[in-house]
C-alpha cells in the first residue's frame, strides 16, 4: 500500500470532505508499515474495502415548530463496518453535520469500538438540525420525525445507535419513544444512552469522562507522573466535560478552565460538586453559552472570544468537537509548559496541532483511544439489556476501569518506539486496525 496513492483516489471519489480525509489520511500513515508486512491484507484490498463505509441512508426530516412553521432538515445513518459486530455509533445532532463529518466519525468509531474488546462495528448519524434555543417540545417533534425515518434500519443486532454532540438522555427518550411505537417491539437495547427506569445503565452518562481520565491515569503513571495536584484546562462544558471534570477533581487534579463558543472560564480554585452539577444546568438550558458560570460562581473570571488553551495549565483536555485545538493553540499551550494532551473529542486536534505535540516529545493519545469508556459502557448497557439485568455502579466501573486499561496496554504494545517513549496514536491506530482487517479477512471478500 502507498498512502498517497489510496489518498489520492479517495480524494478523487469524494472531492472536499476534508475531515472524512483527514481521519483516513492519518490511519493510513500509521498503519503503512505493518500493512505492507502483511501480504494477505493487500491481496484481500483491505485496505481500499475498509475506508469506504458499507452503507449510507440520508433521508428528509420535516417537522412542525412551536409557531406552526413547517422546517426541513436532513437526516444520515453512516454504517460504516460490522466485521467485528452490529453497527454502533452516536447520533449528533449540530448545525455543521454534513456526510463527510459523519464519514469521519464512523471511520474512527470502527477503530475505537475495536479497542474496546467488546463486539461492536462502527456507525455514525445525526442531523443539521440545531438544538440550540429549541423547546423541549420542538425537540420531541424533531426526534420523532427523524425516528419516523430512520427506524427500518436500526436493530438490537443490526445497528443501535447513541448519543453524541447535541443528543442526550432527553433526546435518546423521545427517540426510543418512537422507535417502539413504530417498530412494536419493546426490547430496551435498540438505543443506549437510556434513562435509568427504562433500560439505562449506571455510569453510562459520565462513561465518556471518566474512561478519559482512567485512561490519563495509566498514561501518566507509564511516564513515572501522577493526576494529583495537576492542573487541568478543559474545553466544553457539556455531558464529556461534566464526566471527565467530576472524575479529575475525584483524583486529586484541579480543573481550572472550561469553555464553549462564546469564550472561557478561568476557574483558579478548581471545581466543586455545585460547580460540577452547573455544567449540567448550563448544557442543559440549551443558550451553548458558558459565561453564566462566572455569573454564578465569583471565584471565577469569564473572558469573551478565548478558548480554553488560553489557560496556563498542567493537562489539557478537548472535549467539545473536532479540530477544536489547531497548532497555534498547541504552541500556547507548549509555551504555557503543558506537558500532556489528550484528545476527549473526536479528532479533537489538527494534524499540525498533534505534530507539534510529538515534536515537543509531549505525552500525547487521541480520542479513539482516550474517549472509549463512552461507547464501551455503551456495549456493557447493550449486555445488560440483553440479559435482561441490571449491573451496580460498582460493577460497571470495574468493567470499565478493565477496558480502559486494556486500551492503554494495546497502545503501549503497539506504539512502543526504540527509544523508549510510546507513540499513542501509532499504537491505538495499529491495535485497532488489525482486529478489524484480521476480522474483514478471515470472513471472506463481501
Amino acid at each position: 500500500m502507498n498512502v498517497n496513492n489510496v489518498m489520492a483516489d479517495l480524494e478523487r471519489k469524494h472531492p472536499g470532505e476534508s475531515e472524512y480525509l483527514q481521519a483516513v489520511r492519518e490511519v493510513l500513515e500509521s498503519i503503512e508499515e505493518v500493512y505492507n508486512a502483511h501480504p494477505e491484507f493487500e491481496k484481500a484490498k483491505i485496505v481500499e474495502r475498509m475506508v469506504e463505509p458499507d452503507r449510507i441512508f440520508t433521508f428528509r426530516v420535516t417537522w412542525v415548530d412551536d409557531a406552526g412553521e413547517i422546517q426541513t432538515n436532513i437526516g444520515y445513518r453512516v454504517q460504516f463496518n460490522s466485521a467485528i459486530g452490529p453497527y454502533k455509533g452516536g447520533l449528533r445532532f449540530h448545525k455543521a453535520v454534513n456526510p463527510s463529518m459523519l464519514k469521519f466519525l464512523g471511520f474512527e468509531q470502527t477503530f475505537k469500538n475495536a479497542l474496546t474488546t467488546l463486539p461492536m462495528g462502527g456507525a455514525k448519524g445525526g442531523s443539521d438540525f440545531d438544538p440550540t434555543g429549541k423547546s423541549d417540545a420542538e425537540i420531541m417533534r424533531f426526534c420523532q420525525a427523524f425516528m419516523l425515518e430512520l427506524w427500518r434500519n436500526i436493530g438490537v443486532d443490526t445497528d443501535v445507535p447513541a448519543g453524541d454532540v447535541g443528543v442526550g438522555g432527553r433526546e435518546i427518550g423521545f427517540l426510543n419513544g418512537m422507535y417502539q411505537k413504530l417498530a412494536r417491539e419493546y426490547h430496551t437495547g435498540v438505543l443506549t444512552g437510556k434513562g435509568m427506569t427504562w433500560g439505562g445503565s449506571i455510569l453510562r452518562p459520565e462513561a465518556t469522562g471518566f474512561g478519559a481520565l482512567y485512561f490519563v491515569e495509566h498514561m501518566l503513571a507509564k511516564a513515572g507522573k501522577s493526576l494529583e495536584g495537576k492542573t487541568i484546562a478543559l474545553s466544553g462544558f457539556g455531558n464529556v466535560a461534566w464526566g471527565a471534570a467530576k472524575k479529575a477533581t475525584e483524583l486529586g487534579a484541579k480543573v481550572i478552565a472550561i469553555s464553549g463558543p462564546d469564550g472561557v472560564v478561568y476557574n483558579p480554585n478548581g471545581m466543586t460538586d455545585e460547580k460540577i452539577n452547573y455544567m449540567l444546568e448550563l448544557r442543559a438550558s440549551n443558550r451553548n453559552i458558558v459565561a453564566p458560570f462566572a455569573e454564578k460562581f465569583t471565584d471565577a473570571t469569564f473572558t469573551p472570544g478565548k478558548k480554553a488553551w488560553s489557560v496556563k495549565c498542567d493537562i489539557a483536555l478537548p472535549c467539545a468537537f473536532q479540530n477544536e485545538l489547531n497548532e497555534a493553540d498547541a504552541k500556547e499551550l507548549l509555551a504555557n509548559g503543558t506537558w500532556c494532551v489528550a484528545e476527549v473529542s473526536n479528532m479533537g486536534c489538527t494534524p499540525e496541532a498533534i505534530h507539534t505535540f510529538q515534536a515537543a516529545g509531549i505525552l500525547f493519545a487521541p480520542g479513539k483511544a482516550v474517549n472509549a469508556g463512552g461507547v464501551a459502557t455503551s456495549g456493557l448497557e447493550m449486555t445488560q439489556n440483553c440479559m435482561h439485568i441490571s449491573w451496580s455502579g460498582k460493577e460497571v466501573d470495574e468493567k470499565l476501569h478493565f477496558i480502559m486499561e486494556s486500551i492503554h496496554e494495546a497502545c503501549v504494545r503497539f506504539g512502543q518506539q526504540p527509544d523508549g517513549t510510546i507513540n499513542y496514536v501509532k499504537g491505538a491506530n495499529i491495535a485497532g486496525f488489525m482486529k478489524v482487517a484480521q476480522a474483514m479477512l478471515e470472513q471472506g471478500i463481501i
